[in-house]
Protein backbone atom coordinates (compact mmCIF):
# COMPACT_ATOMS: atom_id res chain seq x y z
CA UNK A 1 0.00 0.00 0.00
CA UNK A 2 1.23 3.67 -1.03
CA UNK A 3 3.71 4.80 1.50
CA UNK A 4 4.50 8.62 -0.57
CA UNK A 5 0.60 8.88 -1.69
CA UNK A 6 0.29 11.67 -3.50
CA UNK A 7 -3.69 12.78 -4.69
CA UNK A 8 -2.45 14.56 -7.78
CA UNK A 9 -0.82 11.96 -9.15
CA UNK A 10 -2.37 8.67 -7.67
CA UNK A 11 -6.09 9.50 -7.93
CA UNK A 12 -7.27 8.09 -11.48
CA UNK A 13 -9.53 10.20 -13.74
CA UNK A 14 -13.08 10.66 -12.26
CA UNK A 15 -14.74 11.45 -15.83
CA UNK A 16 -18.77 10.78 -15.03
CA UNK A 17 -18.51 10.04 -11.27
CA UNK A 18 -21.06 11.68 -9.14
CA UNK A 19 -19.55 12.53 -5.39
CA UNK A 20 -21.84 13.52 -1.83
CA UNK A 21 -19.53 14.54 0.98
CA UNK A 22 -21.11 15.11 4.44
CA UNK A 23 -19.12 17.70 6.34
CA UNK A 24 -17.82 19.32 2.86
CA UNK A 25 -18.42 22.54 3.95
CA UNK A 26 -14.85 22.51 6.16
CA UNK A 27 -12.36 20.54 7.48
CA UNK A 28 -11.50 17.69 5.76
CA UNK A 29 -14.77 17.27 3.64
CA UNK A 30 -14.07 20.48 1.95
CA UNK A 31 -10.12 19.23 1.42
CA UNK A 32 -11.62 16.36 -0.20
CA UNK A 33 -13.48 17.84 -2.22
CA UNK A 34 -10.95 20.01 -3.48
CA UNK A 35 -8.25 16.77 -4.08
CA UNK A 36 -11.70 15.21 -6.17
CA UNK A 37 -11.83 18.11 -8.15
CA UNK A 38 -8.56 18.05 -9.61
CA UNK A 39 -9.50 14.74 -11.55
CA UNK A 40 -12.73 15.94 -13.50
CA UNK A 41 -16.09 14.24 -11.75
CA UNK A 42 -18.89 15.52 -13.13
CA UNK A 43 -20.52 16.56 -9.88
CA UNK A 44 -19.76 16.87 -6.20
CA UNK A 45 -22.30 17.41 -3.80
CA UNK A 46 -21.63 18.81 -0.24
CA UNK A 47 -23.54 18.39 2.61
CA UNK A 48 -23.55 20.42 5.92
CA UNK A 49 -25.43 22.95 7.96
CA UNK A 50 -23.36 26.03 7.03
CA UNK A 51 -24.20 27.60 3.55
CA UNK A 52 -22.28 30.34 4.28
CA UNK A 53 -18.97 28.10 4.47
CA UNK A 54 -20.63 25.38 1.80
CA UNK A 55 -20.45 28.17 -0.61
CA UNK A 56 -16.87 28.78 0.15
CA UNK A 57 -15.96 25.24 -0.63
CA UNK A 58 -17.72 25.53 -4.32
CA UNK A 59 -15.92 28.81 -4.74
CA UNK A 60 -12.53 26.73 -4.08
CA UNK A 61 -13.84 24.00 -6.05
CA UNK A 62 -14.54 26.05 -9.31
CA UNK A 63 -11.59 27.92 -8.88
CA UNK A 64 -9.52 24.51 -9.39
CA UNK A 65 -11.78 22.93 -12.14
CA UNK A 66 -14.58 25.27 -13.33
CA UNK A 67 -16.02 22.32 -15.19
CA UNK A 68 -17.60 20.03 -12.65
CA UNK A 69 -20.94 21.03 -11.24
CA UNK A 70 -21.51 21.65 -7.75
CA UNK A 71 -24.62 21.71 -5.28
CA UNK A 72 -25.02 22.16 -1.52
CA UNK A 73 -27.50 20.27 -0.22
CA UNK A 74 -28.30 21.48 3.80
CA UNK A 75 -28.37 18.35 6.05
CA UNK A 76 -28.20 18.06 10.12
CA UNK A 77 -27.18 14.87 11.12
CA UNK A 78 -28.20 15.65 14.47
CA UNK A 79 -31.91 15.35 13.04
CA UNK A 80 -33.10 12.37 11.17
CA UNK A 81 -36.46 14.30 9.58
CA UNK A 82 -33.15 16.69 8.21
CA UNK A 83 -31.32 13.74 6.69
CA UNK A 84 -34.48 12.13 4.98
CA UNK A 85 -35.40 15.81 3.68
CA UNK A 86 -31.70 15.79 2.42
CA UNK A 87 -31.81 12.66 0.91
CA UNK A 88 -34.84 13.08 -1.14
CA UNK A 89 -34.02 16.47 -2.08
CA UNK A 90 -30.87 14.79 -3.66
CA UNK A 91 -32.73 12.03 -5.12
CA UNK A 92 -35.53 13.71 -6.65
CA UNK A 93 -33.92 15.94 -8.80
CA UNK A 94 -34.76 16.29 -12.63
CA UNK A 95 -33.01 14.23 -14.79
CA UNK A 96 -32.79 11.69 -12.32
CA UNK A 97 -28.82 11.84 -10.41
CA UNK A 98 -26.02 9.86 -10.79
CA UNK A 99 -24.11 9.00 -7.13
CA UNK A 100 -20.83 6.99 -7.29
CA UNK A 101 -18.97 7.59 -4.24
CA UNK A 102 -20.82 8.38 -1.26
CA UNK A 103 -18.04 10.05 1.20
CA UNK A 104 -19.49 10.43 5.09
CA UNK A 105 -17.15 12.26 6.56
CA UNK A 106 -18.96 14.89 8.96
CA UNK A 107 -18.53 13.87 12.51
CA UNK A 108 -18.29 15.49 15.96
CA UNK A 109 -16.19 14.63 19.16
CA UNK A 110 -15.76 13.58 23.09
CA UNK A 111 -18.12 16.90 23.18
CA UNK A 112 -20.17 16.80 26.52
CA UNK A 113 -23.25 14.87 26.98
CA UNK A 114 -26.26 15.63 25.26
CA UNK A 115 -29.27 14.17 22.46
CA UNK A 116 -29.90 14.77 19.03
CA UNK A 117 -33.28 15.94 18.21
CA UNK A 118 -34.84 12.24 18.15
CA UNK A 119 -33.33 11.68 21.49
CA UNK A 120 -30.10 9.41 20.89
CA UNK A 121 -26.79 9.81 22.44
CA UNK A 122 -25.48 12.55 20.44
CA UNK A 123 -22.36 11.20 19.27
CA UNK A 124 -23.65 8.12 18.63
CA UNK A 125 -26.81 10.07 17.28
CA UNK A 126 -24.51 11.87 14.73
CA UNK A 127 -21.28 9.33 13.92
CA UNK A 128 -23.36 6.68 13.19
CA UNK A 129 -27.25 6.98 13.38
CA UNK A 130 -27.49 9.73 11.05
CA UNK A 131 -25.00 8.84 8.38
CA UNK A 132 -26.62 5.17 8.40
CA UNK A 133 -29.87 6.89 7.27
CA UNK A 134 -28.23 8.39 4.59
CA UNK A 135 -26.61 5.46 3.06
CA UNK A 136 -29.77 3.99 3.52
CA UNK A 137 -31.99 6.61 1.35
CA UNK A 138 -28.92 6.77 -1.17
CA UNK A 139 -28.12 3.26 -1.99
CA UNK A 140 -30.85 2.53 -4.27
CA UNK A 141 -29.61 5.28 -6.43
CA UNK A 142 -25.89 4.36 -6.08
CA UNK A 143 -26.72 0.98 -6.91
CA UNK A 144 -29.07 2.08 -10.08
CA UNK A 145 -26.53 4.04 -11.27
CA UNK A 146 -23.22 3.47 -10.83
CA UNK A 147 -21.20 0.99 -12.15
CA UNK A 148 -18.48 1.33 -9.21
CA UNK A 149 -20.77 2.15 -6.18
CA UNK A 150 -18.42 3.03 -3.37
CA UNK A 151 -18.68 4.26 0.57
CA UNK A 152 -16.24 5.78 2.85
CA UNK A 153 -17.01 5.70 6.86
CA UNK A 154 -14.70 7.92 8.46
CA UNK A 155 -14.19 6.20 11.71
CA UNK A 156 -10.97 6.65 14.25
CA UNK A 157 -8.14 5.13 16.13
CA UNK A 158 -10.83 6.45 18.81
CA UNK A 159 -12.65 3.39 18.46
CA UNK A 160 -10.35 1.95 21.22
CA UNK A 161 -12.27 4.12 23.95
CA UNK A 162 -15.20 2.38 23.24
CA UNK A 163 -16.81 1.02 26.65
CA UNK A 164 -15.72 -2.65 27.82
CA UNK A 165 -19.17 -4.12 25.79
CA UNK A 166 -18.36 -2.22 23.01
CA UNK A 167 -21.49 -0.60 22.62
CA UNK A 168 -24.29 0.71 25.22
CA UNK A 169 -27.20 -0.17 23.16
CA UNK A 170 -29.73 0.11 26.00
CA UNK A 171 -28.64 3.69 27.02
CA UNK A 172 -28.64 5.12 23.56
CA UNK A 173 -31.75 7.07 24.39
CA UNK A 174 -29.88 8.94 26.75
CA UNK A 175 -26.72 11.30 27.27
CA UNK A 176 -24.91 8.75 28.79
CA UNK A 177 -23.66 10.82 31.13
CA UNK A 178 -20.33 8.57 32.64
CA UNK A 179 -17.94 10.26 35.06
CA UNK A 180 -14.72 8.54 33.81
CA UNK A 181 -13.50 9.50 30.29
CA UNK A 182 -17.14 10.01 29.26
CA UNK A 183 -16.68 12.07 26.01
CA UNK A 184 -14.42 9.36 24.93
CA UNK A 185 -16.03 6.99 25.64
CA UNK A 186 -19.14 8.00 23.76
CA UNK A 187 -16.65 8.80 21.04
CA UNK A 188 -15.40 5.73 21.21
CA UNK A 189 -18.25 3.27 20.92
CA UNK A 190 -19.46 5.54 18.05
CA UNK A 191 -16.32 5.36 15.97
CA UNK A 192 -16.76 1.77 16.84
CA UNK A 193 -20.27 1.34 15.09
CA UNK A 194 -18.69 3.28 11.79
CA UNK A 195 -15.97 0.27 11.70
CA UNK A 196 -18.10 -2.41 12.50
CA UNK A 197 -21.24 -1.15 10.46
CA UNK A 198 -18.53 -0.92 7.14
CA UNK A 199 -18.00 -4.87 7.57
CA UNK A 200 -21.86 -5.29 8.08
CA UNK A 201 -22.88 -3.07 4.91
CA UNK A 202 -20.48 -5.50 2.99
CA UNK A 203 -22.30 -8.17 4.22
CA UNK A 204 -25.96 -7.37 3.59
CA UNK A 205 -25.65 -5.32 0.49
CA UNK A 206 -24.39 -6.74 -3.01
CA UNK A 207 -22.36 -4.82 -5.42
CA UNK A 208 -21.03 -1.90 -3.11
CA UNK A 209 -17.65 -1.45 -2.15
CA UNK A 210 -16.83 -0.12 1.92
CA UNK A 211 -13.90 0.76 4.02
CA UNK A 212 -13.64 2.21 7.10
CA UNK A 213 -10.81 4.93 7.30
CA UNK A 214 -9.16 6.24 9.78
CA UNK A 215 -7.70 9.55 8.36
CA UNK A 216 -4.84 10.61 11.13
CA UNK A 217 -4.45 12.64 13.98
CA UNK A 218 -5.90 15.88 12.03
CA UNK A 219 -5.83 19.33 13.26
CA UNK A 220 -9.37 20.67 12.25
CA UNK A 221 -11.96 21.98 13.95
CA UNK A 222 -13.20 18.68 16.11
CA UNK A 223 -9.62 19.40 18.15
CA UNK A 224 -10.24 23.14 18.15
CA UNK A 225 -13.80 22.14 19.45
CA UNK A 226 -12.78 20.48 22.32
CA UNK A 227 -12.65 21.46 25.96
CA UNK A 228 -9.39 22.97 27.26
CA UNK A 229 -8.88 19.54 29.21
CA UNK A 230 -9.99 17.19 26.01
CA UNK A 231 -7.87 19.26 24.16
CA UNK A 232 -4.83 19.07 26.54
CA UNK A 233 -4.93 15.46 26.48
CA UNK A 234 -5.13 15.26 22.73
CA UNK A 235 -1.87 17.27 22.23
CA UNK A 236 -0.29 15.35 25.26
CA UNK A 237 -0.66 12.17 23.79
CA UNK A 238 -0.34 13.07 20.06
CA UNK A 239 0.92 16.49 19.17
CA UNK A 240 3.88 14.86 17.07
CA UNK A 241 1.76 12.67 14.85
CA UNK A 242 -0.95 15.94 13.91
CA UNK A 243 -0.96 16.54 9.82
CA UNK A 244 -2.52 19.31 8.24
CA UNK A 245 -5.98 19.20 6.40
CA UNK A 246 -4.69 18.43 3.14
CA UNK A 247 -2.56 15.63 4.37
CA UNK A 248 -5.39 14.18 6.61
CA UNK A 249 -7.64 14.17 3.60
CA UNK A 250 -5.16 12.01 1.80
CA UNK A 251 -6.91 8.43 2.98
CA UNK A 252 -10.29 8.95 2.76
CA UNK A 253 -9.56 10.19 -1.09
CA UNK A 254 -7.50 6.84 -1.57
CA UNK A 255 -10.49 5.51 -0.57
CA UNK A 256 -12.86 6.66 -2.47
CA UNK A 257 -10.91 6.10 -5.82
CA UNK A 258 -8.49 3.32 -5.19
CA UNK A 259 -8.54 0.31 -7.75
CA UNK A 260 -10.07 -2.92 -5.64
CA UNK A 261 -8.42 -4.87 -8.10
CA UNK A 262 -9.80 -8.24 -9.43
CA UNK A 263 -9.07 -10.30 -6.79
CA UNK A 264 -11.11 -8.08 -3.71
CA UNK A 265 -9.71 -8.72 0.07
CA UNK A 266 -8.11 -12.17 -1.03
CA UNK A 267 -4.59 -10.93 -0.08
CA UNK A 268 -5.55 -9.21 2.57
CA UNK A 269 -3.80 -6.18 2.31
CA UNK A 270 -0.37 -7.45 1.30
CA UNK A 271 0.79 -5.38 -1.66
CA UNK A 272 -0.50 -3.27 -3.94
CA UNK A 273 -3.83 -2.13 -4.54
CA UNK A 274 -5.31 -5.79 -5.71
CA UNK A 275 -5.39 -6.71 -1.67
CA UNK A 276 -7.94 -4.26 -0.64
CA UNK A 277 -10.00 -5.57 1.51
CA UNK A 278 -13.90 -4.70 1.18
CA UNK A 279 -15.02 -3.61 5.07
CA UNK A 280 -12.19 -3.24 6.01
CA UNK A 281 -10.31 -0.77 8.12
CA UNK A 282 -7.67 1.52 6.87
CA UNK A 283 -5.02 3.73 8.28
CA UNK A 284 -3.03 6.32 6.83
CA UNK A 285 -2.50 5.79 4.07
CA UNK A 286 -4.23 2.88 2.64
CA UNK A 287 -2.95 -0.03 5.63
CA UNK A 288 -5.23 -2.48 6.12
CA UNK A 289 -4.88 -2.42 10.09
CA UNK A 290 -7.03 -5.32 11.25
CA UNK A 291 -3.80 -6.43 13.47
CA UNK A 292 -4.64 -3.55 15.33
CA UNK A 293 -7.90 -4.37 16.22
CA UNK A 294 -9.14 -5.58 20.15
CA UNK A 295 -11.18 -8.67 20.50
CA UNK A 296 -14.45 -6.12 20.56
CA UNK A 297 -13.83 -4.50 17.18
CA UNK A 298 -12.54 -7.37 15.78
CA UNK A 299 -15.70 -8.90 16.17
CA UNK A 300 -14.87 -12.40 15.10
CA UNK A 301 -17.99 -14.07 15.10
CA UNK A 302 -19.98 -10.91 14.00
CA UNK A 303 -22.17 -11.11 16.77
CA UNK A 304 -21.62 -6.79 17.80
CA UNK A 305 -22.20 -6.35 14.54
CA UNK A 306 -25.16 -7.93 13.63
CA UNK A 307 -26.68 -6.44 16.72
CA UNK A 308 -25.62 -2.81 15.42
CA UNK A 309 -27.56 -3.30 12.31
CA UNK A 310 -30.43 -4.81 13.61
CA UNK A 311 -30.39 -2.23 16.14
CA UNK A 312 -29.96 0.38 13.80
CA UNK A 313 -32.59 -1.11 10.98
CA UNK A 314 -35.59 -0.95 13.98
CA UNK A 315 -33.99 2.93 14.49
CA UNK A 316 -34.89 4.20 11.50
CA UNK A 317 -38.16 1.80 10.90
CA UNK A 318 -40.61 4.14 8.66
CA UNK A 319 -38.05 6.67 8.08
Amino acid sequence: MPSNYNPETDVPDLTGKSIFITGGTNGLGATSAAHLANHNPSHIYISGRNETRAQETINNIKSINPSVATTFIKCDLTSLPSIKQAAESFTSQSPPPRLDILMCNAGIMAVSPGQTSDGYEIQFGTNHLGHALLIKKLLPTMQATSDDPRIVILTSQGWAFHPRCGIMFDSLKTGQNMCLLGPWQRYGQSKLANLLYARELVKRVDGVKVLAIHPGIVSTGLVDALSLKNRAIVYATAWWRFVKPEEGAFNQVWAATVDFGGRVGEEKGKGGDEGVVNGGYYEPVGQFMEKSLDSVALDKEGKLAARLWEWTEEALKGL
